[in-house]
């Protein structure tokens, strides 16, 4: 295969990785060693995401052909890319982990669910709790005013069970 063919076909799989994402986070990773990557890298070893290590020209292709063209004047320098296609809170967890660790790796710019973001975002993203707390808090709320439906009649029964039964009392005394 073609040099230029093989390049097109790298554009190509930027472009559906970037396409098909939730969370796209572009960082530098400047400073850090090989060991620390390969940790990162296997910390993200879950279904939906990838984290690649990506040419900047080949990723400034893809970025035009997917809309995002603006993005490519605040990506120069290293790219370490992660695309999440599922949970975007999970993986943003594990890089600002890793930042916190061991203060190399720096966020540039991200794209959730198709807006452009930028560190401090992330950052915010990243202090959310994971998405089955989220959906447990959420159904939690929704439940509890039907409980609370449920303890008023229940009380009112109660108290109707109560009365009957020191009337069946009285009558049999």
């Amino acid at each position: 295969m073609p040099k230029i063919e093989e390049k097109q076909q790298i554009v190509k799989e930027i472009e559906q990785l970037i396409q098909d994402a939730a969370l796209v986070v572009f960082s530098d990773y400047r400073g850090t060693n090989v060991e620390e990557i390969t940790n990162l890298r296997n910390q993200l070893r879950v279904p939906g995401v990838k984290f690649k290590i990506l040419k900047n020209t080949m990723t400034e292709f893809a970025l035009k052909n997917t809309g995002y063209e603006e993005l490519a004047d605040q990506i120069q320098g290293p790219n370490a890319v992660l695309f999440s296609n599922e949970d975007p809170v999970g993986p943003i967890k594990t890089i600002m982990d890793f930042i916190k660790q061991y203060k190399k790796l720096e966020l540039k710019v991200g794209i959730l669910e198709g807006q452009v973001v930028g560190p401090d975002k992330l950052k915010a993203l990243a202090d959310l709790p994971p998405r089955d707390v989220l959906v447990a808090q959420v159904l939690g709320t929704m439940q509890a005013p039907i409980t609370s439906l449920v303890y008023v009649l229940n009380a009112n029964i109660t108290g109707l069970v109560r009365v009957l039964d020191k009337i069946r009392e009285q009558k049999a005394s």
